[in-house]
């Protein structure tokens, strides 16, 4: 942990101060903007950081407004600092085959500072375009038939929502609205494949969100499993206060549903980096099963995919990924993952890798849309159809 947190600061006060930078040499000499400018950027940059502590130390609104402010500057510091790369790539350039006009060579400060200016304004409406997406997820519709039997139907409706991130920025109203959402999908059962709570449980409890989470109706219940986030914040309290409030904690660990259908849910990867846990081999968690009943499996960190094919899995759901959330992040887990976002099929398994509900960090969404899934899961007696 203290390694990853090193790492993080020292990446982020590289990238804040390179932005900096830029907007001190953006700015013209002499000018009065210059020094409440420099003051104003590094108390943004400065402010996700004292937010998140004070939160722990003194939750209040002072800390729940530097928590807001500092997370969408994380936005905005990605895409400010991709602007940056980009001029002075262009800079680079232009210094050994010249190509700009004469008219900003002999101006070049004023057209510095009129390039900062439309920077920012882009950034600001990149931001709000991403906000009013984040806050619209959609219902993206799925049917996974399976070679197997189940009692008392066909057909089952499972309604499924990763990685929500309840907390500061994801609050009382984000989350009655996603309630209201799962509740008029009628689901008979409602899976939350990890990352329910965000790194800090005290907003959570403080505004109550686990009586709001009760409300969610599902014939058979509602399940979950651990994510990354409840092992940074404390997994313990996090699925103890979740456990209280009506939701199962699956942690390599089963339930078997009154019609047949196995769900398996397994600890977080992280289990191992932040709290020293081993987690079960899938083969060990799957010992002993009823192989004739669906299996569905619930993993948050999408990695070994094959591994649910190889142990008679008929569904996977995993999340984790936001499929990047801020565009073009997308690239990168594209990069690491097998699978960044969307639907593989290994064997007979059905995997889906969902971009998430919530969001970590900016409450910001660019180049993906967040998504609840509305699943039915098709027996045997449907295959012939």
């Amino acid at each position: 942990m203290v390694i990853f947190f090193g790492v993080f600061f020292l990446v982020y006060g590289l990238i804040n101060a390179y932005i900096i930078l830029h907007a001190w040499q953006a700015i013209p000499a002499g000018s009065a903007l210059r020094a409440p400018l420099l003051v104003l950027a590094i108390m943004l940059a400065l402010s996700f950081i004292a937010g998140r502590v004070m939160e722990r130390l003194w939750p209040s609104s002072i800390s729940t407004g530097l928590i807001w402010v500092g997370s969408l500057w994380l936005g905005a510091m990605l895409y400010f600092f991709l602007a940056v790369v980009v001029f002075d790539l262009v800079r680079l350039v232009n210094h050994f085959l010249p190509f700009f006009p004469e008219a900003m060579t002999r101006a070049y400060g004023v057209w510095k500072f009129r390039v900062a200016l439309v920077t920012v304004g882009a950034v600001v409406l990149l931001l709000g375009a991403g906000y009013l997406n984040a806050r619209t997820p959609r219902v993206r519709e799925l049917t996974f038939p399976v070679a197997k039997t189940m009692e008392g139907g066909q057909s089952m409706t499972i309604v499924a929502a990763s990685d929500i991130h309840l907390g500061t920025i994801i609050g009382r109203e984000r989350l009655r609205s996603l309630v209201d959402q799962i509740n008029s999908l009628a689901p008979d059962v409602v899976l939350l494949p990890g990352d329910i709570v965000d790194e800090d449980l005290a907003p959570v409890v403080r505004e109550n969100l686990g009586e709001t989470l009760r409300e969610i109706r599902a014939r058979y219940g509602v399940f979950a499993i651990t994510g990354n986030h409840e092992y940074i914040g404390g997994a313990e309290a996090a699925c103890r206060y979740l456990a209280e409030h009506g939701i199962v904690m699956l942690r390599d660990s089963l339930a078997h549903l009154p019609n047949g259908v196995v769900i398996a849910g397994r600890e977080d990867l992280s289990g191992r980096q932040f709290g020293g846990l081993q987690r079960k081999p899938l083969k060990e968690l799957l010992a002993g099963i009823d192989t004739s009943r669906p299996v569905i499996l619930l993993d948050h960190q999408p990695f070994h995919l094959a591994e649910g094919a190889e142990n008679g899995v008929d569904v996977q759901l995993s999340g984790h990924t936001h499929h990047g959330q801020l565009w073009p992040l997308n690239y990168i887990t594209r990069a690491v993952y097998e699978v960044s976002w969307g639907y593989l099929r290994k064997g007979g398994t059905h995997i889906y890798v969902s971009c998430g509900v919530g969001t970590w960090g900016p409450p910001v969404r660019l180049g993906n849309r967040p998504e609840i899934l509305h699943i039915t899961l098709r027996s045997q007696g449907d295959l012939l159809h």
